[in-house]
């Protein structure tokens, strides 16, 4: 504070003391008070001629004038070296030079930039010396002001970039700021570049600070060069060649010796003060020597007097004397200038300040490389060899240093000025030469000749040999639209410029004289005392030069504006092409440049060609390294798992008790395919039975997998195995070969276990008399012959074809490839073992039944089955008979072969069948079930029943056992068609069609809905109601047919497929449809703005349609990424489900629509970056100052030429580019089911990275490259949304929730029971995610809810599959807690899905297979509180589909379907598919006892339940089909599945079927998989 307070008081202090008078602006600005941009910097060029532009707004003039190159080797071209006939010296040229660029400056091009090239002539001489023509010389068109150019009453207006007076800006800079750079702050000085050091000369301060001044290529050497180099000044372009840059120097020197004049005298005044009163006299001085000391001697003739400041003369430079008339100097400039000393001693050039050995600088050769010869000369030689020079003779000859070798872009070093200056004449619309004349006052010209009669007429060599012919030639002898400047330039005398130029240029000067309120003269301003204007008025430019040089009064003529005859030195000779004596050089060109061919053309892209490619393959082979990176983290849990397999296999060795010295273990790892990979088992080696048991090694179960009788090797007289060992890599695999058995691949955790091993089984070999052949492969050839388990089932499944096709004589079977004889051969030698017999009919191995089977088919008793064996056991079962078929199940029971069957043979049979079920029967329900039997059939009393007597059992099933079958693993059963082609009301179940035989299976199927309609259930029913038994029976009302004809031909049916797939997923498709719309209407809206709208910004032009791809892609991925977060929006989505847009919008798609946004943004983000790649290159390859146009807020250096890699590596846009490309490539890597199924933890890492994402994709957009960010605008709201999304979460699932209960159920389930938070309000079907402390506070894994929402505690069934979840049952495992209370868990939700929306559906069908039941827990608990409290909802009735393995499996479950079997709402069906869907012969009897005993006590046989336990899986179809049947006036089905995606596959597939092949009726499915 007090810092401030202290410039505050001096700063007013420094303000006090500077005198109130107005100095001049620095940008000319308010001069006129009444028109402020008058004459002001960044204002309009003066419109003095009527603009001619070819449309009347901006087209450019003189569409059908000649070529300038053309004009300009017919006017300009012919030899130099002539002198000035008034012996203008070379000062006055070089003064005009800066005088100009005092009062204008629109060189500068325009943003966006056009280019309006000159075409090159072919066979130029200079251009086109091959002859190749195409060519063109660059040229872009004047910046103007952007708020012109519309319509004819505002044509294009150029824009004169500094002020238009004579107000030091060359000094000082076009504006305050440029000003303040330039300052010392000291004793009112300008910064020097040696202020310290009086010994060296004094120049302007280095640019270190980068001013923006002008600083092309010297196009000697054609090398980009730091603008440090040159002096800091105010003229941008002062530094351009070394004679221009002397006046800066000059008039820099003279500020500074007035200030120090000023502050001898006046030591009190301040800095400031100082400052701004030299500069008042420095403009003064330089206002008073260029109106009436230069232009007299331009011009030849005097200026009018001056009668004051006159505020209506508008003191702006006219596009006329922009364009043409100050350009008359050209003419000129000779071709070299000299420099002298004192002494009348002319320098030589030299290596340091041109190219040694010449008399004077080549003026081409020293373009923008000034600062060289002043430093080694100072300005002392150069203004005094100026003063001496004779310039070249007024005529219209230009010296080939401007006509063809001035500086030019980096891609065309060498311009021709001349044409150039043609081309800018037409570029501001100049009207043509007579126009010109008349508008001035002038009388127009009506022959050639009278352009200059003095040279066409009187001396026409002057202007060269034929130039009259040659311009009347171009211009087809018109005078009617006659180019400006070459007319008037001809116009040129001896005297200066002719008539045209000299009005034009002395309109000028007197305009910006009187228009300017600060002139010098103007004794109204206040600014000059009349002592000081007097003073000024006797200052000339030879003063000036003495006083802050080192030249003497006698050394320089009075007038050095003439070499008079008092010139002290004279030149030696006339530079140009006469010169005799001496030399001046030729222009260099830069040939030897890499990035230059032909001295014309310049390859931007050059120093690019590295970076482009290795950063475009720095992307591909990131993605590599992500996928590689992938598989590696994949392969390291795989490595992990069987380290873990590795450490079971330990505990199980351990652990694995021998019951006996008969038995040996060993502890493997076995290789069951390429594609399986392992699996752990316990080998155990029964010496005394000579078996080898393959088990599955688990810490709680030990299943047998495998047994191989080595008895039957010995039985058939085959005395030996083969033992291969690996014989590389870690030498840790075995195959063990038996005869007629697959190969047993084990591999082991080290050599040493393996060669154990192999001691083992040679021991356990030698016991069982048995031999063994030893051999040693590579482990790949061992891999590559093994006989694998894969490999066995393949041939199975062949071998079970192959007898299906020769049961039914099938010659061609769809589902059978063609057999080779080779492969034919192997399958009828096929044999099979009594573990595949029974795991081809889905049978336990050491089963009763397996075992009687067996025997009854092994006909040759030699312990394995032959194809011709099994294909008549077949025969029977396929094509015999109920008979034959009853008799040989009775032949498998009647073991002792006496022809009958005790009660207790009798007991056997259904015990072993029931065992094969994996259920367990009451004895007392077995009892009860004989009974029934017997009783049926009048065998009450019979101790024994015959083969008549068993036949009477089964008389009541002859349909069921007439079409038993075999169910062979691999064989897809034959599709059954019930019923002829006259559908019933479209549902494919006809009314008054003949039945064809129908087996079991179809019968039993359906009975899900037909319920037993046709078992007199009366006779059986013991203390039923009435009413119960009504729930029991559904009776199927008679609705009339109506013939439905089915699509024909393959297109009809893909045409229908189509349109129920639509009707099913209409909503879906609806919204997908809609979103995808909008998503290209942005893309398109962004492509037609940069294609159309942005057109004139010029980025297209350059970039070409990338630019719009880009822009378009780059909007699409910011609203696809943004809607992202939306469908993310858990909690949203939840509480809009419950809203009346349920109806609309289908929330249970959330996720598969966010996967869908996905897709689209990867597309769109893929676009963006090959759009770039595109764009990219097209960008290198441009000039520095295009690219200084279109990207203005990126900064370069001038001596810097922007590569590919600045873009890319050295820009926010580029590098957050870069890095957001990184995150994408390792988001969607690992978001492929691959890695979400390997590496959970990877995919949940990456997946949450997206802030940074979203960040990088912010802080791409502000890097403001190509357009002001709007990023903001697409994520705004869905981030606002998504964080108020996400607080909810976070406030809720931070709570760390005690667990109740916890128990560990069979088939790998977990059951959790938790307290329920008071604000958890839930629906039933909805879901959570959790997270277990224990493992890790941040790790969520969602489940379903199986509590009912009036419950007061939740409870969860979570299935151990993956490590989380196995980790989770090792935590709650009782053993592991022990004593301690449960762990905590953190609970974030509950969120909606599909099943959640059961009770809008009148008729709901709920599916459930697996551990996909548990959503349909928690629905049916809640339906019985709902039936219970007598609730109202649309639901009328409910199907539940229990589909498991056996219901053993998830017994928590019965008890809730015991709850609710009872209700009218619900019907409940139980699949156990241990059996297939085709019924065998055990699945026929399992049939016949579930229903009897289902008949006697109302509750099935297995499961204890009421509700229909059927056997094998559910045919989804005929199931749909008789669902419409049951509710013929309903229209609308509601399908809930969840369980593995093969159940809800067939689910799917089911409901599209029925709604394709059905009218007016829908299924809608909804289903989630696990």
């Amino acid at each position: 504070m007090i810092r401030l307070f202290f410039l505050l008081i001096t700063g007013s202090l420094v303000l006090a003391e500077v005198p109130h008078v107005e100095h001049p602006p620095f940008d000319g600005w308010y001069n006129n008070w009444a028109h402020p941009d008058w004459g002001a910097a960044e204002t309009t060029l003066y419109r003095r001629l009527a603009p001619a532009y070819s449309d009347g707004v901006y087209e450019p003039a003189g569409a059908h004038r000649p070529n300038p190159f053309e004009i300009s080797d017919a006017v300009f071209s012919g030899k130099t070296g002539h002198a000035s006939v008034k012996n203008r010296s070379a000062l006055l040229v070089f003064f005009g030079q800066q005088v100009v660029e005092e009062v204008l400056d629109a060189q500068r091009p325009g943003c966006p930039p056009e280019y309006f090239n000159i075409k090159i002539p072919k066979n130029h001489a200079q251009y086109d010396k091959d002859g190749r023509g195409g060519r063109e010389m660059p040229f872009l068109r004047s910046r103007y002001d952007q708020n012109t150019g519309y319509s004819p009453h505002v044509p294009r207006e150029q824009l004169n970039e500094i002020s238009a007076f004579l107000d030091g800006g060359l000094v000082y800079g076009p504006n305050k700021a440029w000003a303040d750079a330039l300052r010392s702050y000291k004793g009112g000085r300008l910064a020097a570049y040696n202020d310290n050091d009086a010994s060296k000369p004094n120049f302007p301060a280095e640019n270190d600070i980068r001013l923006p001044m002008a600083n092309p290529a010297p196009p000697f050497d054609h090398k980009l060069k730091p603008i440090k180099r040159f002096f800091k000044l105010g003229n941008p372009r002062g530094n351009e060649n070394p004679f221009l840059l002397t006046f800066g120097v000059l008039l820099f020197r003279w500020h500074n010796h007035q200030a120090a004049q000023l502050q001898a005298n006046h030591p009190d005044w301040s800095d400031e003060r100082l400052f701004l009163e030299a500069r008042k006299l420095v403009i003064a001085h330089h206002q008073k020597i260029v109106m009436y000391d230069w232009i007299p001697a331009w011009l030849g003739t005097e200026v009018s007097e001056y009668k004051g400041y006159n505020p209506s003369v508008h003191p702006g430079i006219a596009h006329v004397f922009q364009s043409a008339a100050m350009r008359f100097g050209h003419t000129l400039v000779p071709p070299a200038v000299y420099r002298r000393n004192r002494n009348c001693v002319f320098r030589n050039t030299s290596d340091i300040s041109g190219f040694s050995g010449h008399s004077a600088l080549r003026t081409c050769n020293t373009f923008w490389n000034s600062p060289v010869s002043l430093h080694q000369t100072d300005i002392d030689e150069l203004l005094m060899g100026m003063a001496s020079q004779i310039t070249e003779r007024e005529d219209n000859i230009v010296t080939p240093d401007l006509r063809g070798d001035v500086f030019g872009p980096l891609e065309f070093p060498r311009r021709d000025l001349m044409a150039v200056n043609i081309q800018r004449g037409r570029d501001h619309g100049l009207p043509d030469y007579n126009t010109a004349r008349k508008l001035y006052g002038l009388k127009p010209i009506t022959d050639w000749t009278d352009i200059n009669p003095d040279f066409f007429t009187n001396s026409p060599d002057v202007c060269g040999p034929g130039v009259l012919e040659k311009i009347r030639n171009l211009y087809n002898n018109s005078l009617d639209d006659v180019d400006i400047w070459p007319a008037g330039l001809l116009e040129t005398t001896a005297n200066g410029p002719g008539e045209l130029f000299r009005t034009i240029i002395k309109d000028q000067f007197e305009r910006i004289r009187d228009g300017d309120r600060f002139w010098f003269e103007n004794r109204d301003n206040g600014l000059y005392t009349d002592e000081e204007i007097d003073a000024i008025n006797k200052t000339t430019l030879r003063d000036i030069i003495i006083a802050v040089t080192d030249i003497g009064e006698n050394d320089l003529q009075e007038n050095i504006f003439f070499v008079g005859d008092d010139v002290p030195c004279k030149q030696p000779d006339q530079l140009g092409d006469l010169m005799t004596t001496g030399s001046i050089g030729e222009c260099k060109r830069p040939r030897d440049a890499p990035e230059v061919q032909d001295g014309v053309v310049f390859d931007y892209f050059w120093g690019s060609e590295v970076s482009y490619a290795l950063t475009f393959i720095a992307y591909h082979s990131l993605l590599a390294v992500t996928v590689l990176v992938l598989i590696l983290l994949a392969r390291r849990r795989d490595k992990e798992v069987q380290k873990k397999m590795a450490m079971t296999r330990e505990k199980t060795r351990k652990r694995t008790k021998v019951p006996s010295k008969q038995i040996s273990v060993i502890t493997a790892s076995e290789w069951i395919g390429k594609k399986q990979g392992h699996r752990n088992v316990i080998i155990k080696l029964e010496s005394s039975k000579k078996h080898i048991l393959v088990t599955e090694a688990s810490s709680r179960k030990s299943k047998v997998l495998r047994t191989i009788d080595l008895n039957l090797l010995l039985k058939n007289r085959q005395t030996g195995v083969e033992l291969i060992l690996s014989a590389d890599g870690k030498m840790t695999m075995m195959a063990l070969k038996v005869p007629k058995e697959y190969d047993l691949v084990l591999v082991f955790d080290d050599q040493r276990d393996r060669d154990q091993s192999q001691v083992e089984l040679e021991r356990f070999m030698f016991k069982a008399g048995l031999g063994r052949t030893l051999s040693t492969v590579p482990e790949k050839d061992l891999l590559r012959d093994a006989h694998s388990v894969q490999d066995r089932k393949s041939l199975l499944t062949q071998f079970f074809q192959t007898v299906l096709a020769n049961a039914f004589h099938e010659e061609e079977s769809e589902n059978r490839e063609d057999l080779d004889f080779v492969k034919a051969k192997e399958i009828l030698e096929t044999e099979l073992t009594r573990y595949e017999f029974a795991e081809a009919l889905s049978l336990k191995p050491d089963s009763l039944f397996v075992n009687s089977m067996f025997k009854l088919v092994d006909k040759n008793e030699n312990g394995y089955i032959s194809f011709r064996e099994f294909l008549d056991f077949f025969v029977i079962f396929s094509k015999g008979n109920a008979d034959d078929k009853v008799k040989l199940m009775f032949d498998m029971y009647d073991l002792d072969n006496t022809g009958t069957l005790t009660k207790e043979e009798f007991r056997t049979m259904l015990t072993s069948m029931v065992d094969l079920a994996n259920e367990k029967v009451e004895e007392k329900d077995i009892e009860t079930l004989i009974g029934s039997l017997f009783s049926s059939a009048g065998l009450e009393g019979k101790p024994a029943i015959t083969f008549t007597d068993f036949k009477k059992i089964l008389k009541n099933y002859e349909s069921e056992l007439n079409y038993t079958s075999l169910n062979l693993a691999g064989i897809s059963p034959s599709e059954v068609y019930l019923y002829n082609n006259n559908d019933c009301a479209g549902t494919g179940v006809p009314m008054n069609a003949q039945p064809r035989r129908e087996n079991a299976s179809s019968r039993a199927r359906r009975t899900v809905i037909l319920s037993y309609d046709n078992l007199d259930l009366s006779s059986a029913s013991t203390g039923r109601t009435a009413n119960k038994e009504n729930r029991r029976l559904s009776t199927i009302q008679e609705v009339k047919t109506i013939k439905k004809t089915a699509p024909k031909g393959k297109f009809a049916l893909f045409c229908n497929d189509i349109l129920r797939y639509f009707v099913n997923y209409k909503l879906h498709i609806f919204w997908c449809t809609l979103y995808t719309l909008i998503t290209l209407g942005i893309f398109i809206e962004r492509a037609y703005y940069y294609s159309i709208e942005r057109e004139h910004a010029g980025l297209r032009r350059i970039a070409g349609y990338g630019v719009t791809v880009t822009r378009g892609a780059a909007s699409g991925m910011m609203f696809t990424y943004a809607s992202l977060l939306v469908t993310m929006c858990r909690n949203t989505v939840t509480f809009l489900r419950e809203t009346f847009l349920h109806k609309y919008i289908p929330f249970d798609g959330a996720i598969s629509f966010h996967k869908y946004i996905a897709y689209l943004a990867l597309f769109f983000t893929l676009l963006h970056i090959i759009g770039h790649c595109i764009n990219f290159y097209h960008i290198s390859t441009q000039t520095p100052g295009d690219l200084i146009c279109l990207f203005r807020n990126f900064f370069h250096a001038t001596d810097d030429l922007p590569k590919f890699h600045r873009w890319c590596w050295n820009t926010l846009t580029g590098v957050t580019g870069v890095l957001l490309t990184i995150n994408m490539f390792v988001i969607y890597v690992f978001a492929v089911q691959y890695a979400r199924r390997h590496t959970f933890k990877a995919f949940w890492f990456t997946h949450n990275t997206y802030p940074i994402f979203f960040i990088l994709m912010i802080l791409h957009g502000a890097g403001r490259l190509v357009q002001p960010p709007f990023t903001h605008l697409f994520i705004l709201g869905p981030v606002v949304l998504f964080t108020l999304d996400r607080l909810v979460s976070i406030n809720r699932k931070k709570v760390e929730i005690a667990v109740i209960t916890a128990e560990l159920l069979p088939s790998d389930v977990t059951y959790l029971q938790f307290k329920r938070p008071l604000n958890f309000e839930y629906k039933s079907g909805q879901w959570c995610r959790i997270a277990c402390l224990v493992q890790g506070s941040n790790e969520y894994h969602p489940f379903t809810l199986t509590s009912a929402p009036h419950e007061e505690n939740l409870s969860l069934h979570i299935r151990a599959v993956g490590p989380w979840t196995m980790n989770l049952r090792r935590t709650y495992d009782p053993d592991h807690v022990g004593e301690h209370s449960w762990p905590k868990v953190f609970l974030d939700g509950p969120y909606g899905e599909g099943h959640q929306e059961w009770y809008r559906y009148e008729v709901a069908v709920l599916v459930g297979g697996g551990i996909g039941v548990t959503p349909f827990a928690s629905i049916l608990k809640d339906i019985k509180y709902k039936s219970r409290t007598n609730a109202q909802f649309v639901c009328k009735k409910v199907y539940f589909l229990w589909v498991t393995r056996t219901q053993r499996q998830f017994e928590w479950l019965t008890d809730i379907i015991r709850e609710v079997e009872d209700s009218d709402l619900v019907s409940v069906h139980v699949f156990i598919t241990q059996f297939k869907e085709k019924y065998d012969i055990r699945t026929t009897m399992l049939y016949i006892c579930e229903r009897y005993f289902q008949k006697i006590s109302e509750r099935s046989l297995f499961t204890g339940l009421r509700s229909i336990t059927h056997f094998g899986r559910p045919e989804f179809k005929q199931f749909f089909q008789m669902l419409q049947v049951e509710h013929p006036n309903n229209s609308e089905f509601g399908v809930f599945s969840c369980g593995p995606p093969p159940m809800t596959s067939s689910v799917e597939k089911a409901c599209a079927h029925v709604n394709k092949t059905s009218t007016n009726v829908l299924f809608q499915h909804h289903f989630e998989n696990f």
